[in-house]
């Protein structure tokens, strides 16, 4: 069965960093995502580890954020750096990939200016 909650969101001001963890377990053969929901639009993925390797950004993340796998455990992290007002956001960690797919409750980021 698969677990995911994450911890690590908070309030900092523009130019800030912040590390979010996702506490994962029964993740084995999934893709590891974590995305973001701004108020009343659509889910944002912000970064992926697909279950060959690779990791794919949003372009508007790409070269601030990382994401990155505590081995050999399950958990996972996204490490944001220079964060943005626009990068307010709830964030969840989840696993994709294979169905049904799951996520955790979320965290909120608050960025202020």
């Amino acid at each position: 069965q698969v677990q995911l909650m994450e911890s690590g969101g908070g309030s900092v001001p523009a130019g800030g960093s912040l590390r979010l963890s996702c506490a994962a377990s029964g993740t084995s053969g999934y893709c590891l995502r974590w995305f973001r929901q701004f108020p009343n639009t659509m889910r944002e993925a912000v970064a992926t580890i697909y279950t060959d390797g690779s990791v794919v950004y949003a372009d508007s993340v790409r070269g601030r954020f990382l994401i990155f796998k505590d081995l050999p455990r399950e958990d996972f992290y996204l490490q944001m750096n220079n964060l943005k007002p626009e990068d307010s956001a709830m964030y969840f960690c989840a696993a994709v990939c294979r169905i049904p797919t799951y996520s955790g409750p979320g965290t909120q980021v608050t960025v202020s200016s």
